[in-house]
């Protein structure tokens, strides 16, 4: 078995959610690049994520029977304002499989497994552009607390 089932989550398209192991990196990758339009070579994307996951990230898949058609990157950390707690990073779902039910799904299945390892809040960012996640986050009951910078060194 390639993946560790943490829970499963069925429906009639026989979809599930489970925790990818390090080892299949490559198969978040294909996703990654994706959902980023290529934008980063896969040399440097293995690099990133074989680093990632020595730093309390976890990576949930969206499978379809074997196949993975999304993914949801989780950081774990403590916060003096929010206690421990999990970002949700990188979100997607194939384009196909978008508007099916399946994010409501994976953030209830994000919020159970975060809850049992001991979190007491969610956190995200989203882009500003991307409105249709502002939407979605705001029916999960997110609120937008302030902005996010960024500035490459």
């Amino acid at each position: 078995m390639l993946f560790v089932t943490f829970g499963i989550i069925s429906s009639n398209m026989d979809i599930h959610f489970q925790i990818i192991q390090k080892e299949f990196i490559s198969e978040i990758i294909l996703l990654i690049q994706e959902f980023t339009d290529n934008k980063f070579p896969n040399d440097i994307l293995e690099i990133r994520f074989n680093d990632m996951f020595t730093q309390n990230y976890e990576c949930i898949g969206v499978f379809k029977g074997d196949m993975l058609i999304g993914l949801c990157g989780l950081w774990f950390q403590t916060r003096h304002y929010s206690g421990k707690s999990c970002e949700p990073d990188h979100v997607y779902i194939q384009p196909e499989y978008q508007g099916l039910g399946l994010g409501n799904k994976m953030f209830d299945y994000v919020e159970r497994y975060c809850k049992e390892k001991g979190c007491e809040s969610l956190e995200l960012n989203t882009y500003v552009q991307n409105t249709s996640s502002h939407k979605f986050y705001y029916n999960l009951g997110y609120k937008i607390l302030g902005y996010h910078f960024f500035k490459d060194l």
